[in-house]
C-alpha cells in the first residue's frame, strides 16, 4: 500500500457510456492497431516474451493513481528506463499536470464521434514507438465505435504481447465480478467493467490507499472535480458510506492478492481449501448476478472449481432473459456454467452435487423474507438430509419487491 500524494490524480469511478459528456482536453497525448479482440471470460494464450503489467488500483476518483503511476515513471526513466506516455488523463489536476511534461508523450489518435473531436490512445502509434514501459490510464475505459477494439484493456493485451511493459491504473467498482457488489452498496450501476482474468494476469497490483476523510478534503479543495462539481460529488457518490464500502472492497481484494502470491511461493504446500468444490443455484431472477458474484469470490479466496447450476423443472418461472443474461454473467467470468432438467429442484441439485462431489452449496434468498416463504418448504430439509457432507451457504440477498433501480 503507498499513501497517495496531496494532489488527487486518478481514473473516473464510474466512467459514463458512450458518448462522452464532450470532447476530450489537455494537453496532446496516444491509436489503435492490431491485434483480434480478447473479450470474453477466459484469457488469451500467452506470447512468448510478454510484457509485465503492473496495475495502480484504487477505490476512488482522486486517491492517486495517475499520480503514482507518473511519479513511478519519472524515476524509472532517471534510472535509464524508456518510458513512454501511451495514455493519461489528466481531469486538469494539478499534481498530474506538472508530472506528464516531465516524460515522452505519444500523440492520441483523434476519433470524430457525433460530432465531437474525441482523443483515444494510438495503438498503432504505441506499437511503432515501441518502449520499453507504457503508461496507460483508465483502464476500463470504453473506446468510441470505429476502433479495433471496444475496450481499452484489450488495447493493452496486444501492447503486452508486442513485449512492452505497460504499468496502469484503475478503481476496484470496475473488476467484473464485483459489479453486482457495488450496485448493492452503492445504487450505481458501473456499466465499464474489466474482465477478472485481466486483473488476476497482471503481474502486479499496488494499492494507492487514502482514508475517505482525506478523500473528502481533497474533494472540497477542488483537487480532484471543478468546483462547480463538487456540492454534486460531495452529495452523491463520495458520502463517507460509499466511499468507505469501496475502501473496505479495495483492502480485501489486496489481501486475496497476498494470499494468493503467498500460495504460490515455491515449497508452500497446496491448501487444503484446493479440494472444496462450489455450486451456486441460480435462476432467472433478478439477483441471480449478485449470488453468482458471491460465489466467485467464495471460489477465488479457495482457489477451488466453481460451478453455476441452473435446475430446469416444469414449475420452474424463471424470466427466460433474466437467465440468460444471468448464465452469460457466470461464463464471463470464467466458471462452469451447468443446466439440467428434473422432476424436482432438489432432486435434481442433489444428483448434481454428489456427481460433481460438491463441498459448498450457496441458495440465496431475499433480504426481507424469510426462507420459509421463499423456498419450496421441503427443499432445505431434504437437501441437509441428502447432502451431509456439504457447506450450506443461504445468502441473503436484496428484495427485488423493495429495490429501488
Amino acid at each position: 500500500m503507498i499513501p497517495a500524494p496531496a494532489f488527487a490524480a486518478a481514473s473516473a469511478a464510474f466512467e459514463p457510456e458512450w458518448p462522452p459528456p464532450g470532447a476530450a482536453a489537455g494537453a496532446a497525448l496516444p491509436a489503435p492497431a492490431a491485434a483480434e479482440s480478447v473479450r470474453g471470460g477466459a484469457p488469451p494464450a500467452p506470447a512468448r516474451h510478454r510484457g509485465i503489467h503492473k496495475i495502480f488500483l484504487g477505490f476512488a476518483p482522486g486517491v492517486g493513481k495517475t499520480y503514482n503511476m507518473l511519479a513511478e515513471a519519472i524515476r524509472r526513466r532517471q534510472r535509464g528506463e524508456d518510458v513512454a506516455v501511451a495514455f493519461v488523463e489528466t481531469h486538469g489536476r494539478k499534481g498530474v499536470l506538472e508530472l506528464v511534461p516531465e516524460l515522452e508523450v505519444i500523440p492520441r489518435q483523434i476519433v470524430a464521434y457525433h460530432g465531437l473531436r474525441l482523443e483515444e490512445l494510438d495503438l498503432d502509434a504505441v506499437l511503432a514507438r515501441h518502449p520499453q514501459v507504457a503508461l496507460v490510464d483508465e483502464l476500463a475505459h470504453t473506446n468510441p465505435p470505429g476502433l479495433k477494439h471496444a475496450k481499452r484493456f484489450e488495447d493493452v493485451e496486444v501492447i503486452l504481447s508486442a513485449g512492452i511493459d505497460v504499468v496502469s491504473t484503475m478503481n476496484i467498482q470496475h473488476i467484473e465480478s464485483l459489479n453486482p457488489v457495488i450496485f448493492r452498496l452503492t445504487g450505481v450501476q458501473v456499466r465499464e467493467t474489466v474482465p477478472d482474468w485481466v486483473v488476476e494476469k497482471a503481474d502486479e497490483k499496488v494499492l494507492v490507499d487514502v482514508t475517505p476523510e482525506a478523500l473528502i478534503h481533497r474533494m472540497e479543495r477542488g483537487d480532484i472535480y471543478a468546483p462547480g462539481k463538487v456540492p454534486q460529488a460531495l452529495a452523491h457518490f463520495f458520502q463517507p458510506r460509499n466511499l468507505l464500502a469501496l475502501r473496505e472492497l479495495a483492502l480485501r481484494q489486496t489481501a486475496e492478492e497476498a494470499d494468493l502470491a503467498f500460495a504460490h511461493l515455491p515449497g508452500e504446500p497446496a491448501p487444503a481449501a484446493m479440494y472444496e468444490r462450489i455450486a451456486v443455484c441460480v435462476g432467472g431472477n433478478e439477483t441471480g448476478q449478485e449470488l453468482i458474484s458471491r460465489g466467485w469470490r467464495i471460489a477465488r479466496r479457495l482457489r477451488c472449481p466453481i460451478y453455476i447450476l441452473n435446475v430446469r423443472t416444469l414449475s420452474a418461472d424463471d424470466e427466460p432473459e433474466r437467465l440468460a443474461a444471468n448464465l452469460q454473467f457466470a461464463r464471463d467470468l470464467g466458471a462452469d456454467v451447468v443446466t439440467r432438467e428434473a422432476h424436482d429442484l432438489a432432486g435434481g441439485i442433489v444428483a448434481f452435487a454428489r456427481e460433481q462431489r460438491i463441498t459448498q452449496l450457496l441458495l440465496g434468498l431475499p433480504r426481507h423474507r424469510g426462507w420459509r416463504e421463499f423456498l419450496p418448504s421441503s427443499l432445505l430439509p431434504r437437501l441437509f438430509r441428502e447432502l451431509p457432507g456439504v457447506d450450506f451457504h443461504l445468502v441473503a440477498l436484496r428484495d427485488e419487491a423493495n429495490h429501488e433501480s
